[in-house]
């Protein structure tokens, strides 16, 4: 089976389709749309992001891998699974300042009963808007050697501002991937 993306929706595309909004703080998620300016790097067409707000905002999915074509003999032998994600700050020129924000992600692989196996879990990331440049940063991780069982994978990402701005100044998310390597 080829290496594919398990993730559903990753930019925006179809709003919060596939999405299971966890928390919607302040004045929630939303999709934009890319500005020139943003300094993303990748260039795949996708031109779409999703962005929190001045209150914690976290979502996510959680891929059944039975579902998705992968007999429990492929899960058993422990494929490597990859998880990645891109996240960034957000400058507003109405305000004339970059805002800071906090980034969140926790990726767990599940057993069959929704058991965690094993977690990804980094301390949150908090991006300093006085200090820091807010370029587009990637996360990257590895599961390998978690053990005969895994059924799931939940991936749930989110964040928030640092000046509890009114709006959609908190941290933007896109690009999302999960793939198992069998």
């Amino acid at each position: 089976m080829t290496s594919r993306n398990l993730l559903k929706n990753t930019s925006g595309a179809e709003d919060l389709k596939f999405w299971d909004v966890t928390s919607n703080g302040g004045d929630g998620w939303k999709v934009e749309k890319l500005p020139e300016e943003c300094g993303f790097i990748v260039d795949d067409g996708e031109d779409k992001y999703f962005v929190t707000s001045f209150e914690l905002c976290l979502k996510k999915q959680v891929i059944d891998l039975q579902a998705e074509g992968y007999s429990t003999h492929v899960l058993d032998a422990q494929p490597a699974v990859t998880v990645k994600d891109w996240y960034s700050g957000w400058f507003t020129g109405s305000k004339g300042a970059w805002c800071g924000c906090i980034y969140h992600l926790t990726v767990q692989l599940l057993d069959g009963n929704k058991k965690v196996l094993q977690e990804f879990k980094p301390e949150p990331v908090t991006l300093d808007a006085e200090h820091e440049y807010m370029s587009w940063r990637e996360v990257s991780h590895t599961f390998s050697s978690y053990g005969p069982g895994l059924r799931y994978i939940s991936f749930q990402h989110g964040g928030k501002d640092t000046k509890y701005w009114k709006g959609s100044y908190g941290v933007r998310v896109t690009r999302s991937s999960v793939t198992l390597k069998a």
